[in-house]
């Protein structure tokens, strides 16, 4: 084959690739419709790995293999941006103001997306029940403070589904005005599960503690206020927007404070979205008896599926009786799945699955995670 032969050859298959480019990308176009919908996120990374590995196989050159994924990379980047396009006009609502922990998740797990503040946890969740945004990105756990129970109690009587569970690393941080000193601090305000997590040294420093909506809003306080004997418990992010100077870094006590974030959605994640290592959503009650509990639990185990949290709740409209909080391991719709819920519905008089996701993510930003 000559020279020009050998660019015919080439010409040709690029030509037979911009139809297969065009195929793909409107593939793509479906696959970021369903993803907006459902509220995933662009990017995953565990998936991305996966397709590569088993799209090498395709390839028996073992010189041109590497070139390959190369090649893949690169068309996964440029499917991921069409993607972030397509999926600019995503609404995503969180609760607080602009640099709370809940604002900076939101812009972590949807970089693209269009980020809309609203006062509180359930102000947040209707604003998805009610059509204003696509999908609501709210805390569900701390690792210091424990879980957040409006949000679990939001999950239990609301219509919305979980469909994806991220790990954040929070570090917080003494916020004050330019000119103040941490000896001359005498009144902190935070959120309140913030000032839990660094009620240590709030103690040892023998600062006056008082409650925020939010750490933003303790930070906007501050701000606001021009007070040097007045600091806000918050992240390295906030002082940036409010103009504040870090006063001490790293107050929370436990050196992996981490808050888990549920991205909520009116659309349930179909079965072909559960990946390896999932996860689901179990929320119940059980018949006032004796054994009632354990009767659930055991319906659970016999089906081969490991819980991992396993917590109670009061039922607010029902004094002195409680619903249940399960995340297992698995997938809800398999066989073992179906047969489980199906006893279960035996011996819970609710039953709910409230959603499905892979194991939980960790969100970074500039190599440090928040």
């Amino acid at each position: 084959m000559d020279l020009q032969q050998a660019r015919d050859e080439i010409r040709a298959a690029d030509e037979e690739m911009a139809k297969l480019f065009l195929r793909r990308m409107a593939a793509v176009s479906e696959v970021a419709a369903y993803k907006k919908e459902h509220g995933l996120p662009v990017f995953d990374a565990a998936q991305e790995e996966r397709v590569l590995q088993g799209r090498a196989a395709l390839i028996a050159d073992d010189e041109l293999r590497s070139y390959y994924v190369q090649f893949l990379r690169h068309t996964m980047d440029v499917s991921k941006q069409y993607q972030h396009r397509l999926m600019d006009g995503l609404r995503v609502a969180y609760s607080g103001v602009e640099g709370a922990f809940a604002h900076i998740a939101a812009q972590r797990i949807f970089p693209a997306a269009h980020s809309v503040p609203y006062a509180s946890f359930e102000d947040a969740y209707n604003a998805v029940t009610d059509g204003a945004c696509d999908v609501a990105v709210l805390p569900i756990e701390n690792s210091y403070a424990g879980e957040v129970g409006q949000v679990v109690d939001l999950m239990f009587r609301g219509s919305l589904y979980v469909s994806g569970v991220y790990d954040l690393y929070i570090t917080q941080n003494l916020l004050g005005t330019p000119d103040a000193t941490i000896d001359g601090v005498r009144t902190v305000l935070s959120h309140p599960q913030a000032l839990l997590q660094c009620k240590g040294y709030l103690d040892s420093h023998g600062f006056e503690a008082h409650a925020a909506d939010n750490t933003a809003v303790a930070a906007q306080v501050v701000a606001e206020k021009g007070d040097k004997s007045l600091a806000a418990i918050a992240s390295a992010d906030t002082a940036k927007l409010y103009g504040l100077k870090i006063l001490d870094h790293d107050v929370n006590e436990s050196r992996a404070n981490t808050t888990r974030f549920a991205v909520f959605t009116r659309a349930q994640g179909s079965p072909d979205e559960k990946r390896e290592g999932g996860a689901f959503l179990l929320l119940f009650t059980v018949n006032d008896e004796a054994g009632g509990l354990a009767k659930a639990i055991n319906v659970i185990a016999a089906h081969h599926f490991n819980m991992r949290v396993l917590r109670s709740r009061p039922m607010k409209n029902l004094p002195w009786h409680y619903y249940f909080y399960v995340e297992a391991e698995g997938d809800d719709t398999s066989q073992d799945g179906r047969d489980m819920l199906e006893a279960l519905r035996e011996v819970c008089p609710i039953l709910k699955v409230a959603g499905h996701y892979s194991a939980a993510e960790n969100t970074q930003q500039g190599g440090e995670t928040i």
